[in-house]
């Protein structure tokens, strides 16, 4: 794979680097990995797997603002940081 000169893979080798590298989307992975250890806990609390959506909606509900505050405040702690 060709690389960039900031050691990063170039466009020309893989067209979605620039979309993987985001904070968007390293946020998105970072939410997503929550939703999922809900899923898991959901579903050991039920005995079965409850399914990605109903974790989703019940992590929307109970827990996705306060874990954004969070993650918020992190973020601007590490930018103080730098």
């Amino acid at each position: 794979m060709k690389m960039s000169g900031a050691g990063l893979p170039s466009l020309a080798s893989d067209p979605n680097a620039v979309f993987r590298n985001s904070a968007l989307y390293r946020e998105f992975l970072l939410e997503r990995e929550e939703i999922l250890r809900h899923k898991w806990y959901l579903s050991e609390q039920a005995g079965h797997d409850v399914g990605f959506e109903k974790a989703l909606l019940d992590w929307i509900v109970k827990h996705r603002a306060d874990w954004r505050l969070l993650r918020e405040k992190e973020i601007a702690k590490t930018e103080a940081h730098s």
